[in-house]
Formats: C-alpha cells, sequence, structure tokens
C-alpha cells in the first residue's frame, strides 16, 4: 500500500477517511454494536440512542472512540421478542397493552387492527366567509426561505449520503441518495427505490446510491 494513501474507515457510524501515519487512539468515533429494529423504531443497542426516520437513525453520533480502521467489524441486527399469545379470557385486557394495536397496526395475535375515529362535535355554528377578501390573500403565504451561510459546513440529511457540504459547493449532482424509503421485511433490508435487498446490516449500508440531486440539510422543509 501506497505511504500516505487515503483509507476510508469501516467502522459502523464513522465513514471518515485517514492515513497511517495520522490516526491517534480517539480519531475516530463509532457504534460497537448492531442496531434494534422493533416496530417501526431504530435504536442502536450499544447505546439505546433511537429514531423513528431511518436517515436520522443513522446520523447518530456513535458512543465510542478508538483508532480508524479498515477491518469491516461483526455487526450483527436483531429484533426484540414478539409479544407471547394470550389466552382469550385477558385478550381484550392485552389489546390495551399491544404496541401494535396501540399504534393502529394490524396485530396477528389480537386479530383486529385499531382504527381511530374522529367524531365531531355537534351544533358548531358556521363561520361567514368575508366576501370582500381579495383573491390574492385567500392563498396561504409562502413559507420563508431558510438563510443560510454559503461558507457554513452542513451535514446531507438525504437517505444514504450523510456528507457534509458547503452550499457555495452544491449543485445537482452533488449528491448521491436514495429517494426511496428503506424496507425491512423478514429479516430482509434494502432499498425499495433500487430494489436491492440483503440479510447484513453491514451490507445494507454499503448498498451504493442510485439517484444523483443536490444535498439537502433540511429535506422535511
Amino acid at each position: 500500500m501506497e505511504k500516505g494513501a487515503k483509507l476510508r474507515c469501516q467502522r459502523i457510524g464513522c465513514d471518515a477517511t485517514f492515513t497511517e501515519d495520522d490516526n491517534p487512539d480517539d480519531s475516530c468515533t463509532y457504534h460497537d454494536s448492531g442496531p434494534i429494529f422493533h416496530d417501526g423504531m431504530k435504536e442502536w443497542s450499544c447505546c439505546k440512542q433511537r429514531s423513528h426516520d431511518f436517515s436520522l437513525f443513522l446520523a447518530l453520533p456513535g458512543c465510542k472512540t478508538g483508532k480508524h480502521t479498515t477491518e469491516k467489524p461483526a455487526i450483527a441486527t436483531s429484533a426484540r421478542k414478539p409479544i407471547p399469545n394470550v389466552s382469550p379470557m385477558n385478550g381484550a385486557s392485552s389489546k390495551l397493552t399491544c404496541s401494535r394495536c396501540r399504534q393502529g397496526f394490524f396485530c396477528s395475535e389480537h386479530g383486529s387492527q385499531t382504527k381511530e375515529v374522529i367524531s365531531k362535535p355537534l351544533h358548531v355554528p358556521a363561520v361567514p366567509v368575508a366576501n370582500n377578501v381579495d383573491d390574492t390573500c385567500k392563498s396561504s403565504p409562502a413559507r420563508a426561505k431558510k438563510i443560510v451561510d454559503l461558507n457554513e459546513p452542513q451535514k446531507c440529511k438525504n437517505k444514504g449520503c450523510g456528507k457534509t457540504f458547503k452550499e457555495k459547493d452544491n449543485h445537482d449532482s452533488a449528491c448521491s441518495y436514495h429517494p426511496g424509503p428503506a424496507v425491512f421485511h423478514d429479516r430482509m433490508r434494502g432499498w425499495k427505490c433500487c430494489d436491492i435487498h440483503v440479510k447484513e446490516f453491514d451490507e445494507f449500508i454499503d448498498i451504493p446510491p442510485c439517484q444523483k440531486g443536490w444535498h439537502n440539510a433540511d429535506p422535511v422543509s
């Protein structure tokens, strides 16, 4: 290997570049144990940090420090144990404590899906609409644009990217990302947008992004 060559750290949560000559003991921040996926929640088992959003989950800072390495760690994912079957006598009360029923998901153990009923208040007087309002005022105002320093480092929150960028260097092909959601089903992990699915979490992290676009530090807005 060429001396001073840039290497990519393989620890989960790091993804930084380094050289063998510049690799102090606390240069790497990473997660040292695998994630847990349960009822839409993603959690790092090593530090209990969690998020429902997968891109925010991947951006959670590591809890361990050490040296960068080019060796891939053996990271295993796990799923929490399912709720045991209940007898018909206490089935109704178990629905109230079942996490899937309470969130409105279909539950095979209780055989039903909770539906939220939104009741409308009775005898609500109608509010007359003013007729002298100009048509240009009826539409909602445009959301104010976020003012960003062109030289301010920002972290891209597009799925599969996570790189730090400056707005002055941003352009329509600067970012490589996944436009579709991540899919976790029957111990398979993948991306809906490019229809690639693998079994291991580190293989899932290595699936290359399938689309180019602008870096975005605030994808919700």
